[in-house]
Formats: structure tokens, C-alpha cells, sequence
């Protein structure tokens, strides 16, 4: 049996999500323009209405817990897990998990970073969704499926909530696996 879609991303709800959404011109650095999802996650309309569209989109996926990168990942990431009764599992920069860690280094746009996990988040063949606010060179989305995939999870969706296509991030994530954007610029 199929999961139903109860909030399905319309071109009306794309386009009214996208208005929620503050561009920052040349931040982190001259040339880039920033989406600032902050404006978007202080609307309680818009910001349920994203939980529940992941949470629609990844209930087939049947995972396990759901993994959520530093740092608005883990602001959607419990959300979601929380919506789909399943557990959350932080992805940090360095120094900031207190047990024993993996680490994946990784180019960003603009320079690079490390991504950790704790050695035992998962256990082998767990299924995990993916989430991150916004997909942009894939970076940092191929960085986290890597490091996920050294503890032993199986990774079966990636979720964002804006992707900038124009980048082409999503040539770069692992074929055969779901990569699910509810905004596209």
C-alpha cells in the first residue's frame, strides 16, 4: 500500500514558500546570495507545512531515524523524526560530539569543512533520510551521506528545502538514491 501525499507541493505553495524566504546579498562572501530560511521557519504556517511535506515524502522511505546536518538540519531534522516517530541523529563540525567520532572532510563553495558523527549513531544496514535546508553544489549533502555510509547506515533519501538548481548539487549525490527539494531556484 502506498503512502498517501496529504500536502503536496503545488506551484502555489512553492511560489508562496519562496516568499517566506530573505536573500542576503554577498554573505558569506561578495558574489553569493545567502537564502536565509530564518525568515521561513518563523512562520508557523509555512514552517509546519514543510515539516509535513517531508514527513509525506519520506514515511515510504520507512527509516530508521532521520540524520540532520549542522546546523538548520537540526532544526528540521526533529521536527520531522518527531512527525515520523523515529530517531534523530546530529551531524556536527568538529569538536562538538562528546564521544568517540568518524570524520569526512569536504570542499564547500567557498573553502572547506569536516563533518563528524559518533562512531555508534547507527547500527549496520539502519535506514536513514538525510536532511539539510538547502542543496546547493552538494558538498556538504555527498560529505554527510559518506561519513553516514562509514558507520554502516543506509542512506535511502536526501531532503532539502531549497535547492539551487543552477548549481547542479544533485548530479553530484549518489544515483539510485531519492533527493527530494520542495523549493527550486
Amino acid at each position: 500500500m502506498s503512502e498517501q501525499v496529504t500536502h503536496p507541493v503545488t506551484k502555489e505553495k512553492e511560489e508562496w514558500l519562496k516568499s517566506k524566504i530573505r536573500d542576503i546579498p554577498d554573505f558569506p562572501k561578495p558574489g553569493i546570495v545567502f537564502k536565509d530560511l530564518t525568515t521561513l521557519l518563523k512562520d508557523n504556517e509555512a514552517f509546519k507545512y514543510v515539516i509535513d511535506v517531508f514527513a509525506d515524502n519520506f514515511a515510504g522511505h520507512k527509516p530508521k531515524y532521520i540524520a540532520g546536518i549542522e546546523a538548520r538540519g537540526f532544526i528540521l531534522g526533529p521536527a520531522i523524526a518527531h512527525k515520523l516517530n523515529v530517531g534523530f541523529i546530529p551531524v556536527r563540525k568538529p569538536g562538538k560530539l562528546p564521544h568517540k567520532v568518524v570524520k569526512q572532510t569536504y570542499q564547500l563553495e567557498y573553502g572547506s569543512d569536516t563533518l563528524e558523527v559518533h562512531e555508534d549513531c547507527v547500527a549496520k544496514g539502519d535506514r536513514v533520510v538525510l536532511i539539510d535546508d538547502l542543496l546547493a553544489t552538494g558538498g556538504t549533502a555527498g560529505a554527510a551521506h559518506s561519513l553516514l555510509h562509514k558507520v554502516g547506515a543506509d542512506v535511502v533519501s536526501f531532503g532539502f528545502v531549497v535547492e539551487l538548481g543552477f548549481l547542479e548539487g544533485r548530479s553530484k549525490m549518489p544515483s539510485g538514491l531519492d533527493v527530494f527539494s520542495i523549493i527550486t531556484y
